[in-house]
């Protein structure tokens, strides 16, 4: 089944999450967290539940500013501590005290720091199309996106996301019409800062057992930094999705979630 609720942080603001749990009634699953891109929401792992669900009770938030949570105004505070702290205190809130963590693009970004910040509430990271930071060259998009609005330049520069010929147009339009819904103000800060964030030297702080998938193909930022991420995290499994641009959860989902589930087969023992 699957449920959606809200809770307000401690500073006030109004998140969204959901939790989606198919196991079988008699087992305790573990919990996976599920930590979506900028621009997108919760509903954008609409095509992994189905995979996850039947062996982890999912929890799927919507980051502040997106989705079904609320938009905070210009003038409060807003950095990755913020943004960690709103996973922490949902995790509080569900009785949490570790979970596995996956995260795509932005989300994990998110996930990263609260791996770094709280070791101890991560049992593992599984991170999709996510650097340690945003490259800088993404601060030109906010330019774009003033003059001409969000969804021209996203049709535009469609083919930095999606693999065209491989990809269904109704995903694509689809995509196209779920990030039109973003506060555009909120959508500049949020990506403005993140090109501001670079913590690839804390990378070697990762303990737990990490997954990254990534497209060798990455048009949103530096295909070389998953190089670094390779080198530098201590205990990590690479996966690379060759010729494939930056948005692989959304056109590969399947492929992602058998990663995943395999990564945590090998390193859990779950799924049997």
């Amino acid at each position: 089944m699957t449920e959606r609720a809200h809770f307000t942080t401690s500073d006030g603001e109004r998140i969204a999450y959901y939790i989606d749990d198919f196991t079988d009634p008699w087992r305790t699953p573990p919990v996976m967290l599920l930590l979506h891109s900028a621009m997108g929401n919760s509903q954008r792992f609409y095509s992994w539940v189905p995979g996850l669900a039947r062996h982890f009770r999912l929890v799927r938030m919507d980051l502040r500013g997106h989705g079904a949570s609320s938009v905070p105004p210009a003038d409060k505070q807003f950095d990755m501590d913020r943004l960690v702290a709103d996973v922490t205190e949902l995790m509080a809130l569900l009785g949490l005290e570790a979970a596995h963590v996956t995260g795509n693009s932005a989300g994990g970004y998110v996930a990263q720091n609260l791996a770094l910040k709280h070791p101890e509430k991560v049992r593992s990271l599984a991170l999709v199309g996510s650097t340690p930071g945003l490259s800088p060259s993404a601060r030109g998009w906010l330019t774009r996106i003033a003059q001409e609005g969000l969804t021209p330049f996203l049709t535009d520069t469609i083919a930095m996301r999606f693999d065209l010929a491989t990809t269904d147009p109704g995903l694509v339009e689809w995509f196209l019409k779920q990030t039109a819904e973003n506060d555009a103000g909120f959508l500049a800060r949020f990506i403005g800062y993140n090109t501001t964030q670079d913590w690839s030297g804390e990378l070697h702080r990762i303990a737990c057992p990490t997954l990254v998938i990534f497209p060798g193909g990455e048009t949103v930022g530096e295909a070389n930094v998953y190089d670094l991420m390779r080198d530098r995290i201590p205990d990590v499994r690479m996966a690379e999705y060759e010729h494939m641009p930056h948005n692989i959860a959304d056109m590969m989902p399947d492929r992602c979630v058998a990663d995943i589930l395999a990564f945590h087969r090998d390193r859990f023992g779950h799924p049997v």
